[in-house]
């Protein structure tokens, strides 16, 4: 009988800060070359929850189990980079404290060209930026990505690129992925699962199965308003989001 290896599996995970519960009871399991995205309002403990799996946050109960040996990149919310930073993109990743491939392997990756490494991190765009976050984050060959919001902070068509991006990584390079994210037109295209949190799971499962206008409208209260339907992706749309952030 074939058994499914998961990556990571998770278990009644809890989280409280103080006084505040900021999720209680929250369970999923990836498996490889897989992808999960983790959708919910502002407050909903998103990006507490990837801090969790990291071990940068304690849970306060629950268990969170990582295949032996695994590999994991992350990249934050928010990387900050001072105009008057004079540090290039190839020092950037020198940085790196371990590596399985070189900076123009991984620049290769994320579709730049090697002529980026003598660039100032200062002077790229957000879009370009999150590319060289993306290389830093693939040096070390992870079996597992945690992308918290990777359009934040990007145009319209920056973002439609990154997530083709990821998708293109996921085919090439076989990694699982787990992102935040309140593109829901991305969630539907490119995750093969979604949690829906909100201090708690309000729902988990195939996107087309749980993108549901009850679901979402449990999921997000009076601060959304969303159309779905399941033909396609171009009719699922939000005519109004109020988002803020984490």
């Amino acid at each position: 009988m074939e058994t499914t290896e998961y990556l990571v599996k998770v278990e009644d995970l809890s989280v409280t800060l103080g006084d505040n519960v900021i999720f209680k009871n929250v369970s999923f399991e990836l498996e490889k070359e897989r992808v999960l995205a983790i959708i919910g309002p502002n407050g909903a403990g998103k990006s507490v929850l990837l801090k969790t799996l990291l071990g940068i946050i304690k849970p306060t109960s629950g268990t969170i189990t990582w295949a032996p040996n695994i590999r994991i990149g992350y990249l934050p919310q928010r990387f900050h980079v001072d105009f008057y930073l004079p540090m290039t993109v190839s020092e950037f990743l020198d940085l790196k404290p371990t590596r399985e491939m070189t900076n123009e392997e991984a620049l290769k990756l994320v579709k730049v060209d090697a002529s980026w490494l003598t660039r100032k991190l200062a002077h790229l765009s957000s879009g370009q930026l999150q590319r060289v976050l993306l290389a830093w984050s693939l040096l070390d060959n992870p079996q597992i990505l945690l992308f918290d919001e990777p359009t934040e902070n990007v145009d319209v068509v920056g973002q439609e690129s990154i997530y083709t991006l990821l998708h293109h990584l996921q085919d090439s390079t076989g990694v699982s992925l787990i992102i935040i994210s309140h593109d829901l037109h991305a969630v539907y295209r490119y995750a093969n699962h979604v949690l829906c949190l909100n201090q708690t799971t309000t729902c988990y499962g195939e996107p087309e199965a749980e993108l549901t206008v009850e679901k979402l409208s449990t999921l997000y209260k009076d601060q959304t308003f969303f159309h779905h339907n399941h033909e396609g992706i171009e009719h699922l749309e939000h005519e109004h989001i109020h988002q803020g952030k984490e």
